[in-house]
């Protein structure tokens, strides 16, 4: 069929059937198709949505526009997480690990930070050595011999993602929830996974800020992923604050090894963490119960498998072999350090998150474009958590910068995100809620 009358069937409202959505992303992949018309198909989704089965079709047939992975002949299961992004998110770095640790393989194939939210290949490219985007048979070898490996998309995989996310992005339907979801699953089945937890944020640090809003996307991507023949289930967790004490590249790379290693853990971090891992064994069936999960995720912690598993990983991709015990040596610093300083006594009462995100890429950590370099040394440590009590002159974080300049204004914006007040507020689970796998 001819793109514009599949363009015309979606703009009047009316489903599409499979053998349409294949052709149109076909063109799309081959070029075939112009840039206008998948503007169109875009704006025309985004108006009038799509049912499960139209999503199902159009994320496999992303899935399928490019390289499909195969991890048959690993004698476990293959196991893998997606979060929808925030500030201080550096779950994936002990998760895949912790998991790894626990029987399953863990192949995490990662994005970069865009606008206020950081990315976990940024992270990674702040460790001196490390592929982030090695070839095919270096991320196998990685993955068979240490469980995991951290890396970025490839271009074999998934490509017709990738061209229409670029038109979605200068067209204003990013926020298309069927669109959302066919891009991230389309990339995660074209990975080969045989079970995935999705991570969902909620709050002013997240891309959906309201509760429906964050529901409806588990919801879509849990029943989209169950409906392509992939066992997922999802986690809504809060954004109201920053997840770690530190945000930036570097910075959340030593957060991610002190909490491997047990020097140090943040609070929310840890629930959030432990709770990823327990979703992912259960749903990979190395755990019978999200309590059993927890227990086995947390002996992985503590007998230092998880750590260890890491530091394999890290190696194997290239970067340094004494990396854990040596991070602080091989991490790259910022020259400017200062203080943010709380002008009032009383407790933190709340975090503009989202701001807290903008002070980073201000200092150089992130990128308002997709072209954009990176500075992975600077970024805000010692974030303190909602509930914190401070006194006038405590410190509320650390800036970590390249500039005098460069740090007093991320100080400032920093302070202008803390709002300390006379009252302790009501502590909130990080963890808001589950969304199973659909029956069926």
């Amino acid at each position: 069929m001819l793109p514009q009358e599949i363009i015309r069937h979606k703009r009047d409202g009316k489903a599409l059937a499979p053998a349409e959505i294949a052709d149109f992303i076909a063109g799309l992949t081959s070029g075939a198709v112009s840039e206008g018309q998948v503007a169109a198909f875009a704006m025309a989704v985004f108006f009038n949505g799509m049912r499960r089965d139209e999503a199902v079709a159009l994320t496999l047939a992303m899935r399928d526009s490019g390289e499909v992975l195969d991890w048959s002949d690993l004698p476990g299961p293959v196991a893998d997480k997606h979060s929808t992004g925030g500030i201080g998110d550096n779950v994936s770095l002990m998760l895949a690990p912790i998991v790894a640790a626990c029987g399953a393989y863990v192949p995490m194939i990662s994005g970069r930070g865009l606008g206020h939210t950081g990315g976990t290949l940024d992270k990674m490219d702040a460790i001196p050595g490390y592929v982030s985007q090695p070839d095919i048979e270096l991320f196998r070898k990685t993955v068979r011999n240490t469980g995991c490996a951290i890396i970025g998309q490839t271009a074999a995989l998934a490509p017709a993602d990738k061209r229409l996310y670029a038109i979605r992005d200068v067209t204003a339907t990013v926020e298309s929830i069927p669109l959302i979801t066919a891009s991230i699953l389309s990339k995660k089945l074209a990975a080969g996974l045989s079970s995935l937890v999705l991570d969902v944020k909620v709050g002013n640090g997240a891309f959906m800020e309201r509760s429906r809003d964050a529901t409806a996307l588990a919801k879509s991507l849990v029943e989209v992923a169950n409906g392509a023949g992939l066992k997922a289930s999802a986690l809504i967790t809060g954004m109201n604050e920053p997840l770690a004490s530190a945000a930036g590249n570097a910075v959340e790379v030593a957060n991610a090894v002190d909490f491997l290693t047990g020097r140090v853990r943040d609070a929310r971090l840890e629930k959030v963490t432990l709770a990823l891992a327990a979703e992912m064994l259960v749903l990979a069936g190395l755990a019978s119960s999200q309590a059993d999960g927890l227990a086995r995720a947390r002996a992985a912690l503590g007998d230092g498998s998880a750590a260890e598993r890491f530091a394999r990983m890290v190696h194997a991709l290239g970067g340094p072999a004494d990396f854990v015990s040596k991070s602080a040596d091989h991490l790259p610093r910022a020259p400017v350090e200062k203080v943010v300083a709380a002008r009032q006594a009383g407790h933190v009462a709340h975090v503009a998150t989202r701001d807290i995100g903008l002070a980073v890429v201000a200092l150089g950590g992130g990128r308002t474009r997709p072209e954009d370099g990176i500075d992975h040394a600077v970024g805000v440590t010692r974030l303190l958590p909602v509930g914190a009590q401070v006194d006038a002159g405590d410190p509320l974080a650390l800036v970590h910068a390249r500039t005098e300049a460069a740090a007093e204004a991320a100080a400032a914006a920093i302070l202008a995100a803390y709002d300390v007040g006379p009252g302790k507020p009501a502590m909130k689970d990080p963890v808001v809620r589950r969304v199973p796998p659909t029956e069926g």
